[in-house]
């Protein structure tokens, strides 16, 4: 019941996740991101345990595909899970277990990947890679890049229920994360997050300076 986006920025090193579905508080159960690691979403039947023992196999060196597949050979009921992930060298990879919820299906680009259930069609994750890949910006604008990715993962029809919440994840270079949006419960999940980003983005560099520099804000 969730559609999202991963993605590397190349010139930054910045990992995001952005996603939406119609159940509540989708950001506290299904992304996961660590700097200089990699990101990892795990949806459909969520078992929010996958992300970091993923995140953890990434840590270790492993590769996203062989983290993932490390992560399932133990994982319980893993044919109800739907996950992806991205390394620190931008490699992507998929999971769709046998019992992932129709339609289900993602697309993947150098250093992206979408992935949805419950879709509406199939041309959601694509339309979500092609948005991402047509969109630039500078540093703040990676997370306009993965916004413009949902915005279009819902205009190609989203998932065939109403979208109830959506959530935002970028790490940069620090132990947190220099974004962390979530709208829990909303009739547009997606515009109020694009309305927290706007909010947020002007701040959000200075919020990051009072960790390092306070006496400078």
């Amino acid at each position: 019941m969730t559609f999202s986006i991963l993605a590397r920025c190349s010139r930054t090193g910045r990992f995001g996740v952005a996603l939406a579905t119609s159940s509540p508080a989708v950001g506290a159960r299904c992304p996961f991101a660590a700097s200089g690691v990699g990101a990892v979403v795990t949806q459909n039947r969520t078992d929010p345990r996958l992300g970091p023992a993923v995140l953890a196999k990434l840590q270790a060196g492993a590769d996203a595909q062989t983290a993932l597949d490390r992560t399932l050979e133990t994982a319980p009921a893993a044919h109800w899970r739907q996950l992806a992930a991205i390394d620190a060298q931008g490699r992507v990879a998929g999971f769709h277990g046998v019992r992932t919820l129709p339609l289900c299906g993602e697309a993947r680009g150098e250093g992206v990947i979408a992935v949805g259930n419950l879709l509406a069609s199939l041309a959601v994750p694509v339309a979500m890679l092609r948005a991402f890949q047509q969109s630039s910006g500078d540093r703040t604008g990676f997370e306009q890049r993965l916004l413009d990715a949902l915005v279009a993962g819902c205009a190609a029809g989203g998932e065939t229920r109403p979208l109830g919440s959506a959530a935002l994840l970028v790490v940069d270079q620090d132990p947190f994360p220099v974004t962390d949006l979530r709208v829990d419960y909303h009739a547009d999940p997606v515009g109020q997050l694009a309305g927290l980003w706007d909010i947020w983005a002007p701040q959000a560099d200075a919020y990051r300076r009072r960790v390092h520099d306070p006496e400078s804000c």
